[in-house]
């Protein structure tokens, strides 16, 4: 399920808004939630998922460059695309690291071809990433993200580069179907993502974020080779 914001000071084009982006993703046999926020204030008190935010540039109070900068000061990683009457605002855009923009009156065939770009990205996306589902909620996690994953107790938690900790149920056997050769199993409780491997020395495994990694005995002589054929497919 993608969770996508839409936030506009003008009730007559987010409700616009919301059908284009409705109709899009039926089209596409997406399951979407859409949220709507009247306002900068309203989306940065939201503290669930979201994963794409169309975000109008100009709102009374805090307008919609200033709530992009604290969407990200506040570790927000998902696609911005901004709504606009100022095509010259475009160039501001590019320091909150904006997907697109649009232009009012939004064309459909300016929509349209923003969104075939973005449908081509979120498929490219989630043939390398991780869709973890906890409770009600869902989420997209990329599997460059990913530093190591570790076991305790039947929960997963996926330790990210952020630094941000997810948990969830799952059995590390079924986590470890889903992942790409780039992960590897060193132990029972432990998968690592060999992009972040710094060294590797008596059985510990040495992170790039700084944690320590056990590699078991019965591993040790896979994880050489296996970190030696990674090596070479760099």
């Amino acid at each position: 399920m993608i969770q996508i914001a839409i936030c506009d000071d003008e009730a007559y084009m987010s409700d616009h808004l919301q059908r284009m982006v409705s109709n899009f993703f039926r089209r596409k046999n997406m399951e979407i939630t859409i949220l709507l926020f009247p306002c900068g204030e309203e989306l940065l008190r939201y503290n669930r998922q979201i994963d794409i935010v169309f975000l109008d540039i100009q709102m009374k109070n805090i307008d919609g460059m200033e709530t992009a900068r604290k969407l990200r000061a506040n570790k927000f990683r998902g696609i911005l695309i901004f709504i606009t009457v100022l095509k010259e605002m475009v160039f501001q855009s590019f320091e909150v690291q904006a997907y697109d923009y649009l232009v009012k009156p939004i064309e459909e065939k300016q929509f349209e071809k923003t969104m075939e770009r973005l449908y081509a990205s979120i498929q490219n996306a989630s043939k390398a990433s991780l869709l973890v589902q906890k409770g009600y909620e869902s989420r997209i996690i990329s599997f460059d993200d990913i530093v190591f994953c570790e076991i305790i107790d039947r929960k997963i938690y996926l330790n990210l580069v952020s630094s941000e900790v997810i948990d969830y149920y799952d059995r590390i056997e079924n986590l470890e179907t889903k992942l790409d050769k780039r992960f590897f199993r060193c132990h029972r409780s432990y998968l690592i993502n060999l992009k972040y491997l710094k060294g590797y020395k008596n059985g510990i495994a040495y992170m790039k974020d700084g944690k320590e990694i056990p590699v078991s005995r019965l591993r040790s002589r896979e994880f050489s080779n296996v970190v030696l054929q990674y090596m070479k497919n760099m």
